[in-house]
């Protein structure tokens, strides 16, 4: 990003949001300043139609005192932060919601009532989370995955993990995304699990169990980020030195990757969830604004594209 105009890779999304219509949003427990606001703004700036659920007078207190104006906003009451992770599933479960974007409760708790057997959002997929980070020396978007939910992702995992990140991208505009699996070297090593699943998935990209993206690996990451690195390793490839996607070895590598980007090169990272039946935007108390604003607009881009295919499958 150019931090002195402030133009960047986040704005380009916005600007494509332009033209499209707000998606309701059941926000589930707003109960704090930084996520009532960031809730509301996101409505002003017209890119969800905010559902507050939670404890209406709690909601109404926070907003007074952080000045914040609700105007006409919906508010759905739920007692506490458990019921109002249910509501807020139920709104999605039942069409009044497209989108679910977490307020001010704990993750887990959120997606405790996402993965809920009989009233959750499951679908075939396993839930990934993707990192959208916008990464001042990187020449586009990157997305992360899995960093905050798959510990140790078995081979099938990562098939899904994998296909949730493609899909998304895909919703972005991108009609083939390149993907990057990281390991520590770029050959295959039978002691080193996260080679064999590297060469794993690309032979079921080959083979159709994996689609709409280019996979490579194992991939070292300075082989998939710099073209340079791997020429120097003799790699010829089409993903290495542009890659949309890293997909990484388990949740540790994952979560240390995207934070040393965030904190050593100064990255803004946007959180959403994938593989349930709506897109989960997931931020967290240390997200900025611009943070906050640009997972919003992802998940509304998510949501336009999934309308899409619906209406052309019907």
């Amino acid at each position: 990003m150019n931090r002195a105009t402030g133009t960047g890779k986040y704005e380009l999304l916005l600007e494509r949001c332009r033209n499209l219509e707000p998606v309701p949003t059941a926000v589930a427990h707003p109960c704090e300043e930084t996520a009532l606001a960031g809730a509301v703004e996101a409505g002003a700036m017209r890119l969800i139609q905010p559902i507050l659920v939670g404890p209406a007078a709690k909601i109404r207190e926070v907003a007074k005192n952080g000045k914040i104006d609700l105007g006409n906003l919906r508010i759905v009451d739920a007692p506490h932060s458990h019921a109002s992770a249910a509501k807020a599933v139920e709104l999605v479960r039942q069409g009044e919601a497209e989108l679910l974007m977490k307020g001010s409760l704990h993750s887990d708790e959120l997606l405790s009532a996402v993965i809920a057997r009989d009233t959750g959002l499951r679908t075939g997929r396993r839930l990934s989370h993707v990192f959208i980070m916008d990464v001042p020396t990187y020449h586009k978007v990157l997305i992360v995955t899995d960093a905050a939910i798959n510990i140790a992702p078995t081979l099938e995992d990562k098939v899904d993990i994998c296909q949730n990140a493609i899909d998304l991208v895909v919703s972005l505009g991108n009609k083939k995304p390149k993907i990057a699996i990281l390991a520590a070297i770029e050959t295959v090593n039978s002691k080193m699990q996260a080679t064999i699943d590297a060469a794993c998935l690309c032979k079921m990209a080959e083979r159709g169990q994996i689609t709409g993206g280019v996979l490579d690996g194992p991939l070292a990451f300075d082989n998939a980020i710099s073209v340079e690195a791997a020429k120097m390793k003799g790699i010829t490839s089409e993903v290495a030195g542009d890659p949309d996607i890293l997909l990484v070895p388990d949740l540790e590598a994952g979560n240390m990757l995207a934070k040393q980007l965030s904190f050593l090169a100064n990255a803004d990272s946007a959180g959403l969830v994938l593989g349930a039946r709506a897109p989960i935007i997931l931020t967290s108390r240390a997200d900025s604004v611009r943070s906050r604003i640009a997972s919003c607009a992802v998940a509304l881009m998510s949501a336009h594209a999934r309308r899409q295919t619906f209406q052309s499958a019907t």
